[in-house]
């Protein structure tokens, strides 16, 4: 007997090359079998459609896909800037893996840890930031160099083992200060002692993506890939030929969509040149309200510059998980089964890049369940905003009509016959 069975869904798995009407059977937290019209993987009886479940979830015309896995978040909240609670955005968008981006150093590692990750009901990793402050305020983590102790951030990195999945290192003018490359450098030597993956941030330079490109390894991450902020990402319609090399030398290009860095010209020549880049949100504080918002929304976006759906679905589960090592993306069976599960609209719906810029994107998703482990997780409503976020007039109008909405949603029944037993003769 299943545990649970989703039934009859578009299942899109690209790890798996699926992409097919098919049946979910989940037991144990696992993916037990999926089935579609003449082809069937996994153990057990012969049909997960004609076997018995515990619960049978009828997934006709929606989407079905892996669990979502957004490799650049900001989850330590409570203790830094940009920190926000990933439980209240995960079970309305179908993100079940969520890796922290340098939120914490050194310093702050087994807190992030111990008050935000082990509580969160969805799953979460972290990439140790080379400065032991963490994020703790807006930029500037790199002003002091005593900071980045590779030595410290080692042996935290080490205790930590597979919670800690790569480095993470702010490379832009304002971070860096007055000291140039030298704190990519020791981000980079701090990757190569861990072997795991460096993702660099990048913006406004100095320095710039030529400075940076010959630092990167195969399988680092060049995160804010589309961003209108870099000089020379992209010039006359095509890659420059720093990010050219970037690229060929097997970076990963990651678009951390965030508050600030989707330009859909950018993202669109990008595209064009070649690139695919993997689908993370940059979800902060700040970014939750717009023009980010989610992962489902970064995805509409990726459509709307090129890209298929079966493509983007894979940008934001198989290739994640791939690029940080990560056990997640998959409904291969024996998998986690983490799934989400969409309405996917089709039509022409406007999207908006950081500058305003409107395009259209051919399909919308908006999720309906959320599972992890295969447990649908519960609504969680989100606490106010920080006082150092700012907001437009507009956000600020759109998060009083959530607090509205959020109280409105609670009813109650005065009618006797709203009820089984209106007059119960014992209390609880």
């Amino acid at each position: 007997m299943w545990d649970l069975l989703l039934r009859g869904g578009r299942v899109v798995d690209p790890a798996s090359g699926l992409d097919a009407v098919a049946d979910v059977a989940v037991r144990g937290g696992r993916i037990a079998e999926v089935r579609t019209h003449g082809r069937r993987t996994g153990g057990g009886p012969a049909s997960a459609a004609d076997d018995a479940a515990a619960e049978v979830v009828d997934a006709g015309g929606r989407l079905v896909t892996p669990g979502l896995v957004d490799m650049h978040t900001h989850v330590w909240h409570g203790a830094t800037y940009w920190g926000l609670d990933p439980d209240p955005v995960a079970w309305r968008t179908g993100v079940t893996t969520w890796v922290d981006a340098g939120s914490a150093g050194a310093y702050s590692m087994d807190g992030l840890r111990r008050f935000a990750a082990d509580p969160a009901r969805v799953r979460v990793h972290a990439l140790i930031n080379v400065s032991a402050l963490g994020l703790v305020a807006e930029t500037g983590e790199h002003h002091a160099l005593d900071n980045l102790d590779l030595d410290a951030a080692a042996a935290v990195a080490a205790r930590h083992g597979d919670f800690v999945r790569g480095v993470k290192a702010r490379i832009d003018a304002r971070t860096v200060g007055r000291h140039g490359l030298e704190p990519l450098h020791r981000a980079a030597a701090l990757a190569r002692r861990l072997e795991r993956p460096l993702m660099v941030h990048v913006g406004y330079g100095p320095p710039t993506i030529a400075d940076i490109a010959p630092v990167l390894a195969e399988g680092d991450i060049l995160t804010h890939c589309a961003s209108g902020c870099p000089s020379d990402l992209v010039a006359g319609g095509r890659l420059t030929d720093a990010a050219r090399r970037a690229l060929d030398a097997g970076a990963v290009f990651d678009l951390g969509h965030g508050s600030g860095a989707l330009a859909f010209d950018v993202l669109e020549t990008e595209v064009a040149e070649g690139v695919r880049p993997t689908a993370s949100s940059d979800l902060h504080a700040r970014s939750v309200h717009g023009p980010a918002f989610d992962l489902p929304t970064v995805l509409a976006k990726l459509t709307a510059a090129g890209v298929g759906l079966s493509e983007a679905v894979a940008a934001a589960t198989v290739r994640p998980a791939r690029a940080l090592g990560l056990d997640a993306g998959t409904l291969a069976p024996g998998a986690a089964a983490d799934i989400a599960v969409f309405d996917l609209e089709e039509g022409r719906f406007p999207v908006v890049d950081v500058h305003g810029t409107a395009r259209e994107s051919p399909v919308r998703l908006t999720n309906t369940a959320t599972y992890v482990g295969g447990r649908l997780l519960p609504p969680c409503a989100a606490g106010p905003p920080a006082p150092w976020v700012p907001l437009s007039p507009a956000q600020s109008g759109a998060e009083d009509e959530r607090v509205r909405r959020t109280r409105s949603a609670v009813r109650r029944l005065e009618r006797p016959e709203d009820f089984d037993e209106p007059f119960p003769r014992d209390g609880a």
